[in-house]
């Protein structure tokens, strides 16, 4: 497998987060997606990932697979222990509803690409984008908090075991934490991240910080 990457990408750390856990190994292939002439906006990647965006999957077979919950679900099908999902389907539910509101709420709010269009667009400089930022990532925290804290039932988001909703909380609790956000105002995400932090595939996989 081969896998198109970025070290500060959140959406990466939950991919190379699953690869750990599995057991797994993929080539990894650095993409630049920073600024207006980053790899990732090129006709050469396009050319690979139309919409411009890291991480992207090349199977063995030469499949290519993009979106980290796709990638994460297609190697918990190939490699089936240890589980990323509950054994529950309330509890798989729940656990891809986390991770979709991180992934399709807060995330995808965030990538540089927004940053661009909101300087070009709104005239939004670096104080502007990083205010915008810190407003979703703030709200998204809060209302997963209060998702993780009406049902937890166990030392992780789901349940006892890591599974999808803690590979897709952990890197987005890292970088709010880079932000400046005390995660110590969202108990049960900083009781859980402090948990992750503990085991090597979490904490060896974590985004990297923007230089």
């Amino acid at each position: 497998m081969k896998l198109d990457q970025n070290e500060i990408s959140s959406a990466t750390s939950r991919v190379r987060i699953a690869l750990a856990l599995k057991g797994l190994t993929a080539e990894t292939l650095p993409v630049t997606i920073l600024g207006e002439n980053a790899e990732s906006r090129q006709a050469g990647y396009r050319s690979v990932n139309p919409q411009g965006l890291v991480p992207a999957l090349l199977t063995d077979s030469g499949v290519l697979i993009t979106q980290s919950l796709a990638i994460v679900e297609y190697l918990d099908e190939i490699q089936p222990e240890p589980a990323l999902l509950p054994g529950t389907a309330e509890g798989r539910a729940l656990a891809r509803s986390i991770a979709l509101a991180i992934a399709a709420e807060i995330h995808a709010l965030l990538p540089p690409r927004i940053g661009l269009h909101l300087g070009k667009t709104f005239q939004a400089d670096a104080d502007a984008v990083a205010a915008w930022n810190r407003h979703w990532v703030g709200e998204g925290m809060a209302a997963i908090e209060t998702m993780i804290a009406g049902r937890r039932q166990g030392a992780f988001a789901v349940g006892d075991q890591p599974c999808v909703a803690d590979i897709f909380l952990f890197p987005q609790a890292i970088s709010a934490r880079r932000m400046g956000f005390d995660l110590a105002q969202w108990p049960n995400i900083a009781e859980i991240v402090a948990r992750l932090e503990a085991i090597p595939a979490f904490q060896e996989n974590a985004p990297a910080p923007r230089r």
